[in-house]
């Protein structure tokens, strides 16, 4: 996700890419890329101050801040019949959506990228649909629209509330952003927006990009039908360009190892609250201290097997469900995930023992 929020802002616009990897290639890079990383920056800026301009559902702000409000409902997964999805072409362009190239049900149009883009949606809302009863983004069937050829060498993509846009990358620095897990963390920002919200700064901002990565990565896991062990835990694994060193934006195994370049610099994420991280950058840090409840995440998968998506996955869908605080702190959702394994495995069980540990390990106790 990108940039600084507003008092009007809560669903600024969520990108891939943070902003701090942006402010080192503007001082590190070429006069081309410098300038390509300003540009990023003001273009991100100008839709963030679009988005400020609509309210999530029509929510009142007094009531998104004091948590007054109920989650979007819930299908049973019976009752979910398809997905929607409706892929359209931006043609490089920076109108959204742009041309509709493909709609629910249609045959694959032979454009690999809207083709990638519509199979991988489908993906992640079988994954909603199947594993937590979630019909659609809403839990209320909405449309699954994305944008691919976002602008001319993007390097980014994001969710702005409404549709899912996705850049081709400049084929230098990053090569593409039609990844899996980039776009479950994309699609999964508009479940935690429906799901309540999490404020986008400090850490409910970090819980945020926390909670789009772990969703981002079972989706991955799941069409890959690995159990936690055999996975990386990488999110946006292969994004980067054939000549940047790193694997990946992020490591939820290893915070702070995704990437280590002359050009990008060093990936900043800590995994232990002793590294937390206070900046004003990054809308407090949301970004790179997303690491800690990552690393707690991966933790405990690994501590109890198996696949992920289930009896974690579930654990931490039902937290979002149940948390009704968008200004929530790292303890705060530690505690809300301990009541959902309680209340899913009962108290004392194996989950709930292991679930506390992995928080004790990341400097969090509950």
């Amino acid at each position: 996700m990108c940039f600084t929020l507003n008092c009007s802002d809560h669903h600024p616009i969520n990108c891939i890419v943070p902003p701090y990897m942006l402010r080192v290639l503007a001082l590190r890079g070429d006069a081309r890329t410098a300038e390509m990383a300003k540009t990023l920056l003001k273009q991100t800026e100008k839709l963030r101050d679009e988005r400020a301009e609509l309210n999530r559902a029509g929510l009142p702000p007094a009531e998104l801040l004091s948590g007054n409000y109920a989650s979007r409902a819930v299908s049973p997964a019976e009752d979910i019949c398809c997905s929607d999805r409706r892929i359209h072409d931006g043609e490089h362009k920076a109108a959204l959506p742009g041309k509709l190239i493909r709609s629910e049900g249609d045959p694959a149009t032979g454009i690999a990228d809207a083709d990638t883009a519509y199979d991988a949606a489908g993906q992640v809302f079988s994954m909603y649909a199947e594993e937590y009863g979630r019909n659609s983004l809403d839990g209320e069937g909405m449309p699954l629209i994305a944008t691919v050829h976002h602008r001319r060498d993007y390097n980014n993509a994001f969710w702005n509330g409404d549709q899912m846009a996705y850049g081709t990358g400049d084929g230098k620095i990053f090569q593409t952003f039609l990844e899996l897990s980039v776009i479950g963390h994309e699609m999964s920002h508009g479940v935690i927006q429906f799901s309540g919200g999490l404020i986008y700064e400090n850490q409910s901002g970090a819980l945020n990009e926390s909670i789009a990565d772990v969703f981002g990565s079972l989706a991955l896991q799941r069409a890959l039908a690995q159990e936690a062990h055999e996975a990386d835990w990488l999110v946006g694994k292969g994004i980067l360009g054939p000549g940047i060193k790193g694997v990946a934006l992020r490591s939820m195994k290893a915070p702070g190892t995704a990437y280590a370049d002359d050009l990008l610099g060093q990936d900043p994420q800590p995994w232990h609250m002793d590294g937390f991280v206070s900046t004003s950058d990054d809308n407090g840090g949301v970004h790179i201290n997303s690491g800690i409840p990552n690393h707690a995440f991966y933790l405990f998968c690994n501590y109890l097997g198996g696949k992920a998506w289930e009896v974690p996955g579930r654990i931490w869908y039902r937290a979002l469900q149940t948390l009704n605080n968008p200004m929530a702190s790292f303890s705060d959702w530690a505690d809300q995930t301990m009541d959902a394994a309680i209340e899913l495995t009962g108290r004392g069980s194996i989950e709930s023992v292991m679930l506390r540990r992995a928080w004790k390990l990341v400097g969090i106790a509950i």
